[in-house]
Parts: C-alpha cells; sequence; structure tokens
C-alpha cells in the first residue's frame, strides 16, 4: 500500500521529489479525485491539501462507511505553509504521527 497526497499541480511537484504519490486536482474535481483514491484500494495513507478540501473526511464519510484504510489526513498547502521558512519535514513527521499514532520515516 502506498501514501497518497491529492493536492494542487503546483504543490505536486514537492511530494513527487519526495517519493510519494501525487494526484493533481482543482477544487471543483477534488472530492471526485479523493473517491477515486479510496476506491482504488492503493493507499494506506491520503493526505488531502486543506485548500482543495476542509474536509476529506465529510466528503468521503459514504465511501469510507465500512473501511478502515486508507487514514485521511488533511494538511495545509505546503507553498503556503513554509513560505517563511519553517521546517516541512518536521512539520509533516507531526502531523502524521498526531494522525495515525506513530512515526513514519519521510
Amino acid at each position: 500500500m502506498k501514501i497518497g497526497v491529492l493536492t494542487d499541480a503546483e504543490t505536486a511537484s514537492g511530494y513527487r521529489i519526495a517519493g510519494l504519490e501525487a494526484v493533481t486536482a482543482t477544487a471543483d474535481e477534488a472530492a471526485k479525485k479523493l473517491i477515486e483514491m479510496i476506491q482504488s484500494n492503493q493507499y494506506a495513507l491520503v493526505a488531502v491539501d486543506q485548500n482543495l478540501l476542509t474536509d476529506p473526511n465529510k466528503a468521503a464519510e459514504r465511501v469510507m462507511r465500512g473501511r478502515n484504510s486508507p487514514v485521511l489526513l488533511s494538511l495545509p498547502n505546503l507553498l503556503d505553509s513554509f513560505s517563511g521558512g519553517g521546517d516541512a519535514k518536521a512539520y509533516m513527521r507531526r502531523l502524521v504521527r498526531e494522525t495515525i499514532g506513530f512515526d513514519i520515516k519521510l
């Protein structure tokens, strides 16, 4: 199983460089793309850009009924969050640890 990120086209490059699979979408098509990612059964974790979907759990509530995976993680757009020089890697590790309860190596 993979880790996937649903994000805009501009931010997707950074995730791909980090070795994650990035699916691009606009705000209008984000819910549909998220549902496609869930139904593909390829992902253990799907991180969703908050600029696309503020509440991915609500957007995917119907399709997630009865499923344990993937874990849905809402995160701020990295370009917006770290334009001031913050530590993106530390932020992501903390966010994943808080969401799923343990560290993963990024």
